[in-house]
Formats: C-alpha cells, structure tokens, sequence
C-alpha cells in the first residue's frame, strides 16, 4: 500500500505542478520523460543495485571522514563548545550539548574551503559540465539552464556566476528553472551542517543527502517546466555552455577565498534563523491567543501554531510520499515547518525527534530526509531572487514575479524526489543503517 502511494504521489505532485502553470496547454514531455527516468534509473542504482549502494556508503565514509577533520579546527578555537553531544574531546573532554553555532555552523568554513581547493584543481569544473552534458542531451533544455541546475547540485546562490553572461537574455522559463533549481538543491558546505545533526542517529545520512541534491536537480526542470513551460527559443537552447569561472591565482588563495566565503555564509544563516524564528515565535503568540478562544467556543482542539498549522496542510503530502499512517502527524510538522523556518530548522526537529521516545520507522526516516533537502522556503526564495537580481538588476521584475512560482515548483521537486526514494526504499540495503 504503501508503494502505491508513493506511485500515486509522482503522478499527483506533477498534476500539481501542471494545474498551476501559467499554459496548461504547452507540456514538454521529453522533459518529464527523461526527467523521471532519470530520478528512477539513479534512486535504483542507490537502493537496489549492491555496487552503487557501497558507491554511496563509501561517499559517506568520505564525508564523515572530512568532519571529523573539520573537528581540529573547530575544537581549537571552541574547546569543549564544540564537542557534540554523546561525544568527548581530546583528553576526555565530556560534552557540553548540542550548540549549533559551535559545533554545526563551523563546519561550513572547512567544507567551502575543501570545495575551493577541488574547484582549483577543476575536479568540480569536470563533474559539473559532465552533468550539464547530461541535462541538456536527453531533456533538450537550454545550455545555461542545464550548466545552473549542475552547478546547484554542489554550490548555493553562487552558481548564478558560472552563467552571468546568459542571464540578460533568459526568457522568463530559463529564469523559473534557474530559480527553482536552486531552492530545490542544497549547498555541500550546508551538507555538512545536516550531517553533524543527524549522524549519531542516521550513520548514513551523508550519502542520502548527495543522493537528494543530485535526485532534485531533473525534479526541479521537470517542476518548473510543468509551471512555467517555455515557449520562447532560448538563446542557447541544445548547446552545450561552459562555466563562467573567476579562477584564483593559486592554491592557498581558493582556500582563503572559499573559506571567508562560507565565513559569511554562517553569519546570513545565523542573521536568517534569528529573524525568522523570532517572527515565528511572535506570529505563534498572536495565533495561539485568537485561536484559542475558537477553540473554547466551538469546543476543538486545533493547534493554532504555524507549526500545528502547516502540519495540517501537509498531512495528505506525507501520506503521499508513503509516510505509514502512525508516522504522518509528526512528519508533516517537520516537512511542513521547512517552507518557514529553512531546513536548518526542520533537520534539528528530526534529529529531536529521533533522539525522543517517539518511535519513527526506518523507511519514514529516510523518504523525511529526501524530502527535507533543499532550500525551498521563504528565506532562500528572498536570496535568490536578491543574489541573482544583483547580477542581472534590469531583470529585478521578472525575478520577483515569478519567485513564488519557482518556491512552489522547488517544494513539489523535493516531494517527488522523497516520493521516488520511498518507491525504492530497500530495507536490506547497506545504507540503511538505522
């Protein structure tokens, strides 16, 4: 039952998707075609196929391997606030809790510089174009979008440069994939946040989280093209674009580089969940208050938190994704309170989930964390559509107007690629170790 729901889920999200476009008339079906052949042929060789869950357990190991570096640094400069709880440091230095701007946020400095020194060596370059080789061949999209979508599998707002000079003369459904791309993939330094969060509980979190943020790249074209199907000739549609990239001079100066540009990633994460989470604290007191009193008079018992709420709202997405029915009420507070509080957020409370007496099922774990990963929420709607606004201003118009388009689009992708990893949840795989 439950793998029909994840059947049904694929279908319905893109029926969504198409029910809101802008011309229901116009559907590219080699897009979808490819698109889902793609996330199906990739999510079996993840799941089912042995090779390439050891693949991907050896990707974990690698990634756990590099935390575990980014320790040293952190333990020098933090001391025992940067130990994570259950754990000790050097000398049996116990744990003072979990701090996130401690021992989390830190991570990200060492991930981007590591990031830096790859892209310096053109390790990046390599993949990136070799993906964008891939989306353009069999989806038939333009060159620049196909070169964002690969880059954004990797990288945050950032990958707007390696198509600035395209970006003048997108059409309108260039932009929309650009946009939803981005809010649909997550950033490898911010892998590395989730990561530390969730390891204890989830010792192979890593390797789903790259496999997400690959599955979401051809969910979010088939997502945008549903919703804002083009029916332009995009100036390099079929040709296969280059990066644009502003290489450093050396080695030392990518690290340096690449190391302050995840210094300010931390302080707009931190400046993002001080401002919103207060907001969010602040609409919760308001709603509560006029709530309760319906809730007297009409004698319910609604949760009137934006919490409560959105765990409401999402209720038949969980069910969807083929989330059992026990499951479903907590699931989709969490996956619902992402579009608020970012995904930051939403990660922590299942971590606090997993580490409370509430019992989640292995496969609920893990279709929760496909579908958590990416930026699709209201704070990363406002960076992207600022970020790349600032490289193209004469295009600030048609930016903002189709932001919320791409938000919806991005969320609906990372739902379908939650859908398509529960339609191949393996419970004997290697990855599993829950």
């Amino acid at each position: 039952m439950q793998y029909l729901m994840n059947v049904s889920g694929i279908i319905i999200f893109m029926v969504i998707a198409w029910s809101l476009s802008n011309n229901r008339k116009v559907v590219n079906w080699r897009v979808i075609g490819w698109g889902i052949a793609f996330q199906l042929i990739f999510a079996m060789f993840v799941f089912m196929i042995p090779i390439g869950s050891r693949f991907f357990l050896l990707i974990n190991d690698l990634v756990i391997a590099v935390l575990d570096s980014a320790f040293a640094g952190t333990f020098f400069v933090f001391g025992p606030l940067a130990i994570g709880p259950g754990a000790t440091g050097p000398g049996g230095v116990p744990s003072l809790g979990f701090i996130l701007i401690t021992q989390a946020l830190p991570t990200i400095i060492f991930f981007a510089a590591l990031m830096g020194i790859l892209y310096y060596l053109g390790i990046m370059n390599w993949i990136i174009q070799g993906f964008s080789w891939l989306f353009t061949r069999l989806m038939k999209i333009s060159g620049a979008e196909s070169l964002s979508a690969s880059a954004n599998i990797f990288v945050g707002i950032e990958s707007a440069l390696v198509i600035r000079p395209h970006l003048n003369k997108m059409t309108k459904s260039e932009l929309t994939t650009i946009l939803t791309v981005g809010m649909a993939t997550v950033a490898s330094s911010m892998l590395a946040v989730y990561v530390f969060m969730l390891r204890e509980q989830f010792p192979t979190i890593a390797a789903h989280l790259v496999s997400a943020s690959i599955m979401n790249a051809p969910a979010a074209i088939i997502m945008s093209k549903l919703i804002y199907p083009e029916t332009e000739t995009p100036e390099t549609l079929g040709l296969h674009v280059k990066p644009e990239y502003k290489k450093d001079p050396n080695l030392i100066s990518a690290v340096i580089s690449s190391a302050t540009a995840g210094a300010k990633l931390i302080v707009g994460i931190v400046t993002l969940l001080l401002a919103f989470l207060g907001l969010v604290a602040l609409a919760d007191k308001i709603l509560v208050l006029f709530g309760s009193q319906i809730n007297a008079l009409f004698g319910i018992g609604i949760d009137w938190t934006l919490k409560g709420l959105l765990g409401y709202l999402f209720y038949p997405v969980t069910l969807l994704l083929g989330i059992p029915l026990q499951d479903a009420s907590v699931v989709s507070k969490i996956i619902g309170s992402r579009t608020i509080v970012t995904e930051v957020v939403a990660f922590q409370n299942l971590a606090a989930v997993l580490q409370s007496n509430v019992v989640l099922a292995p496969r609920t774990v893990v279709i929760t964390t496909y579908a958590l990963t990416g930026f699709a929420h209201i704070a990363s709607l406002a960076i992207f559509v600022g970020g790349i606004a600032a490289l193209v201003p004469e295009r600030l118009n048609d930016l903002s107007r189709l932001g919320f388009r791409a938000l919806l689009a991005a969320t609906l992708a990372t739902l379908l690629t939650a859908a398509v990893a529960g339609l191949f949840y393996n419970p004997n795989s290697v990855l599993l170790n829950l």
